[in-house]
């Protein structure tokens, strides 16, 4: 049979409470000056800005923003292969999917059409 025992343990005295408080009390007072100085220091920096101007480019002839090989119309991110073949025709050259997952690529005249599985991820101009 097991026997229980009681032990009473002695009640904190004031001296190991008030130790207990004492690094808070400073950590308290750090903090309301560190805060009051903070909002000093915020409001006597003076605010300043540069207005940028910047002509639309609706304004701009494209092939001065695109250059004369990205002025070729290509095939967009999303386009499934069957959608390509029909608005562009067939490719030069068809180069298998690797990897995983599968990437493949449709080379054109001017442009590179990367897939992944049967979907447009990237199309690269070439010069």
């Amino acid at each position: 049979m097991l026997s229980t025992r009681r032990v009473r343990l002695p009640a904190p005295s004031v001296r190991s409470r008030s130790r207990a408080l004492a690094p808070v009390v400073p950590f308290a007072a750090m903090l309301a000056f560190a805060s009051g100085l903070g909002l000093t220091c915020l409001t006597a920096i003076p605010a300043s800005a540069d207005e940028l101007q910047i002509t639309p480019a609706a304004d701009t002839p494209s092939s001065s923003i695109l250059g004369p090989s990205d002025s070729v119309a290509r095939p967009v991110r999303g386009m499934s292969m069957d959608k390509v073949e029909a608005t562009y025709g067939a490719p030069a050259k068809r180069i298998p999917a690797v990897g995983t997952p599968p990437i493949s690529r449709w080379e054109y005249p001017g442009y590179v059409v990367y897939f992944e599985g049967n979907l447009v991820i990237h199309s690269v101009a070439i010069g």
